[in-house]
């Protein structure tokens, strides 16, 4: 799942690729913004980001879905 994660008083957002659900990551950032605990979060390449949790701007999940590979057509 691909989220997006805009920090304060920071020019650009931070852009991750990460394997959880959209319940899992609500919840983390949930007890991070009622804990004041950073947000610990790796993506899918092994990176690992961690974001005070005073700083966090917005999360935004930009894609939930994986992407289709192929020509042909399936009906939905």
């Amino acid at each position: 799942m691909e989220i997006n994660i805009g920090v304060r008083q920071a020019p650009r957002e931070l852009n991750l690729d990460i394997d959880i659900t959209t319940e899992e990551l609500d919840k983390l950032v949930n007890a991070a913004l009622e804990n004041g605990s950073p947000l610990r979060l790796s993506d899918s390449s092994g990176r690992s980001v961690v974001v005070p949790a005073d700083a966090i701007g917005y999360v935004e999940v930009a894609s939930a879905h994986t992407r289709r590979v192929g020509f042909g057509l399936v009906p939905e």
